[in-house]
This record gives C-alpha cells, structure tokens and sequence, in this order.
C-alpha cells in the first residue's frame, strides 16, 4: 500500500503494536468513526439481550463491549472482528452453571455472576496456553458444516427460549421438548400487553431491517418501548420491566465468594466455552480477512481473546467470544479498524456511567424480542440445504450436532461437535478417493476411479492413494490395490504408486508398502512409485521399503514412468 505523507501510517515505527494500528492510515479515521457509533447503536440493545441467556444482570451485557473490547483491539491480529458477549457462549455458560447443581447458584444471583467471571478467567487461562503451544489450528476441527449445524441448534434453543419471556409467562422446567409444552399449556396465562411489546419490538426490528436498513431498529425498537412505558405506567398494568439498572464504572477485582476448589466445578464449561471461542473466532477473522485481502494471525488473536477474557472476569461480566454478526454489520459500515471497536467500547462506557438510569421502564419483553431476532438470524438454512447438496453425509452430521444441541444440552452438543468432527477427518482418511491414472490425449492425465477393470495402459497401473498412509487405513490401502490389480483387463506387468498425495507413512504403513512390493514381485510384475518428495524417500528408505524393489524404479513424475514402461515394452517386443 502506497501513503501520501498527509495521510501516511501514524504508529508505523512501533514494532509492539497490532500490524493494524502501525499501517493506520488517518484517512480511515472518519469511516472509523462512524462505523464503531452505528455498530454500538446496535450492539448495545443485543448484548443487554444476551444477558437473558446467561442469567446475568443486564449491566453486565454492556460490560463485555468495554474492557474486554478495548483488550482484543490491541492484542489481537484481526483488523474487524468485534468481541462481546455472544448468544452461542451464553448458551453454554448458562447450561453448564445450571448443570452443576451447587446451592444457591441461580440466575440473577450474585453467585451465579460470580461463577460466570470463574468461567471467564479460566477461558483466558486456556486460551493463553493454546497460544503457547501455538494450538490456533484447533479453529479447524470444527468443521464448517458442523459449525453450521451447532449455531442452528443455538438459535433453535436461543429464540424458543425467549418465548415464554415474550408472552409473560413462567419458563416451564425440563428438557426442551418439555419446556416446549409446558410453554404451549401456558398460552392461556398469556400477558397481551407483554406480547405487544415484544411483537412490536420483532416488527420493528424486521422492518428496518427489509426497508431502511441502515436504521438499527433494534435501537428504534428500545426507545419506543421506553417511552410508550413510561407514558402508559406499563408496569401498572402486568408488565414486567427492567426497574433500576445499577450502571456505574465496570467493578473491578477477582469474582468474590469462590476458592481454589471451585475451580474444577468450572473447568468443563470453560472448555466448552474455549472450543467454540477458538473455532468461531479464527472462522470469522479468517472470512472477513480473506474477503479483503488481508491475513489474520490465528495466535495471535488466541491472545487478543484471552486478554478479553481476563478483562471480562476481572470487570464483573461474562465470557466473551468473536461475533460473526456485530463483525458483519461493522464491515457494512465500511469500518476498516478496531479504531470503529474502540469508539464502541467509550460509547458504551459513557452509556453505562451516565445513560443507564434510561433503561428502568424498559419491558423485560423487548429484550426477549431482540434475543428472538437473534436466535432466528443463527439458524442457517441456506447452508444447511447447500451442505445437502453438495455432501449428504455432512448434512446428517450438521443436522444430529443442532439436534442435539436444543434437544439435550449445549455443552454436550460442542463436545459432539468436536467428536463428528474429528471423525469425519479419520473417515475421510481411511476411505479416500482411489484413482488409477491414465494416459489421455494431448498428454493430458486421466483419472478414473480405482476399480477392478481399471488400467493405466495395457499391463500398467498407476494407482493414486488420495490420502495420506497410515496405521488405520494402510489394510485398506493394500486392498484396494490388490483388487484393481487382480481385476486388471491385461495381466499387470508394471504397477507404479503415485505419491503425490502421500507426504509421510508411519511403521504400519511402511510394513504394508513392503508387503505390497513382494505381493507385485511374487505375481511376476515390477513395482515403481512417483512424484514421492525427497522426505518421503528417506523414509521409505529407513523402513527399507526402496531395498524390496530396483532404484531405476523410483520416478520423479508421471510422465517418466509412463516413457520408461513404454520403453521396456518396446524392447521386449
């Protein structure tokens, strides 16, 4: 990028810095500017949602949009991704508090704040040691399909669980199923000026959004409520309302009231809360970064986000996570920094130390309706028929982790999440694609599938393994190869193994690769392989696999095994 020396890079000479913050061009600024006060305009009214989701007072949703905020914004590598509360950690935080069972920890309470920092700290901690140990891959075991079938269930659980809230109802107890029914047997109990708020609240928000989008309705759709409140005495008539929101300055210290002994109680949900921060974090930067043409160093922001964590447990909220929807509406804006982040983070500090009195007539059911409008945005049914489409067995595997997600629990839902996952990588693995490669026109390479019947040439086959060789698929493997040569149109003179695929075997692999060259030598033909790099051949060599067969045998590209075969079938002739 050229500069002008008006508007040239202001930090460029600071080496401590974010790359972002040293290529900062002051001719970004205004756009900066305007992007982070539409993005806290609506970023606002949805982290105080979220706070319904992690049972936590609603200060405290606008807590993880200051510190934690301004803590990524300067540790971090991404130039866009906004961190803050986020519905799908809420989730897990919630359910895996609720889960353990210790007296006295109820939502709302001070304890259950308590245990919700613990969560967060120990989130930091984790996520401090993935960037030691450079762990920032762990973003890719949760494949995209997975991911979109475990935001499905969160925004299935999230939006059904705001509906009792919505009518003025109690929220049954149960499984989500029961929850579901209870909620239905309710109706009859239903607040009609509750459902008001809260449809209107939906309406608002939808019709903004379809016909003047760049108007935050779910700003439009809070203050309405707000004054329509106060000038009706909703209260007065069976309306629940926020009442006295407690702002001030975010305390700061070590959650009160916990041990040391705590701590294991709280381990499970913070991994959970780990795995899918590292997941939907490097997801979501490495999107926006590509979309522009930038790089976004995965390490890096493991550090940015356990900065924000600590910042969260130390500043009395919740644990925090990359957000793919507040990250969208700030490249809408056209903001080109964490500068729009940091103008997000005052505009809430000053909300909270002078603002918050605002919020005491607010309806509880406004907060519901914007968290419903949420959880309906998280589920992707656009991407779950692509992923049909293309690959059914992903589909299922996408469609079982959002089932299991609403329909059992969050946290069991991330850990199978993570299973399927890694599952799918071994089953991938040991059932590659198997091609035999032949000889078209114009020199072009022809692939067909690896099948008896197959050959390259007539007494040659060049079989491609697709995958790379190992303990568990190496039996498969030498299958594989048996049958396509056995089932081969013209006795099998010559079968050479394409390795370009193959980067490295293991012991068992190489105990088969040597079973193989014997198994082709005993049948009368000669073995070869191709395209293997130089590291693979030293292994090779080490498991004495290049002794089973002649050096002459070894091939740096198709093409050459393909002249040499003609050439020796030539001279027999």
């Amino acid at each position: 990028m050229v500069h002008s020396a008006a508007a040239g890079p202001i930090f460029s000479d600071v080496t401590i810095l974010p790359d972002w913050m040293r290529a900062y061009d002051r001719a970004w600024l205004s756009r900066d500017l305007v992007a982070g006060l539409t993005l806290a305009a609506v970023a606002i009214p949805e982290v105080m949602g979220y706070t319904s989701i992690a049972g936590t007072p609603i200060v405290t949703g606008i807590y993880t949009i200051i510190f934690p905020t301004l803590l990524f914004a300067l540790l971090g590598s991404s130039r866009l991704l906004v961190v803050g509360a986020d519905s799908a950690t809420a989730a897990i935080l919630a359910a895996g508090l609720a889960g353990l069972g210790i007296s006295g920890l109820e939502p709302g309470t001070d304890t259950w704040l308590a245990w919700a920092g613990l969560v967060a700290l120990l989130c930091a901690a984790m996520l401090f040691v993935a960037r030691l140990l450079r762990l920032g891959f762990l973003g890719d075991f949760l494949s995209a399909s997975v991911l979109i079938g475990f935001l499905t269930g969160v925004g299935i659980q999230v939006f059904t669980g705001q509906i009792p809230e919505m009518l003025g109802v109690p929220k049954p107890d149960g499984n989500w199923f029961q929850q579901q029914w209870g909620t239905v047997q309710e109706l009859p109990d239903a607040s009609l000026q509750t459902a008001a708020f809260a449809i209107g609240t939906v309406l608002c928000i939808y019709g903004f959004k379809w016909f003047l989008p760049r108007v935050p309705g779910a700003v439009v759709a809070v203050v309405l409520a707000i004054v329509i409140s106060t000038v009706t005495s909703a209260s007065a008539h069976g309306v629940t309302v926020v009442g006295d929101v407690q702002g001030g300055f975010p305390p700061l210290g070590l959650p009160g009231g916990l041990t040391w002994g705590d701590v294991p109680a709280a381990a499970a949900t913070a991994f959970a809360c780990f795995v899918l921060i590292v997941a939907q974090s490097s997801a979501t930067s490495r999107s926006f970064a590509a979309k522009h043409g930038q790089r976004v160093d995965v390490n890096r922001d493991l550090v940015g986000l356990g900065g924000a964590n600590l910042a969260a447990g130390l500043t009395g909220t919740f644990v925090v996570n990359g957000s793919p929807t507040k990250t969208e509406i700030l490249d809408d804006q056209k903001g080109r920094t964490q500068v729009a982040n940091i103008v997000m983070a005052l505009v809430a500090l000053v909300f909270v130390l002078f603002a918050a009195g605002l919020l005491t007539n607010m309806p509880t059911s406004v907060l519901a309706g914007i968290v419903f409008v949420i959880g309906i945005g998280l589920i992707d049914l656009r991407g779950l028929r692509r992923i049909r489409r293309r690959r059914f067995s992903e589909f299922v595997i996408a469609l079982v982790t959002s089932v299991v997600v609403f329909g059992v629990g969050v946290g069991l839902g991330i850990a199978l999440a993570v299973v399927l996952s890694i599952l799918e990588i071994i089953r991938r693995a040991y059932r590659p694609s198997d091609f035999v490669i032949g000889k078209g026109d114009h020199a072009r390479r022809e692939y067909v599938p690896a099948e008896p019947g197959a050959q390259s040439l007539p007494g040659l086959v060049v079989f491609r393994f697709d995958a790379q060789l190992f303990y568990a698929n190496a039996n498969r493997f030498l299958d594989d190869v048996k049958a396509v040569f056995e089932g081969a149109p013209d006795p099998v003179r010559w079968l050479v193994l394409d390795c370009s695929a193959i980067d490295d075997v293991d012991y068992s692999a190489g105990v088969a690769l040597v079973e193989l060259v014997e198994y082709v030598h005993q049948s009368g033909a000669n073995f070869g392989i191709a395209r293997a790099d130089d590291r693979l051949l030293d292994t090779l060599r080490t498991y004495g696999v290049l002794d089973a067969f002649s050096s002459d045998r070894v091939f740096r590209g198709l093409g050459a095994a393909f002249a040499a075969y003609e050439r020796t079938m030539a001279g027999e002739d």
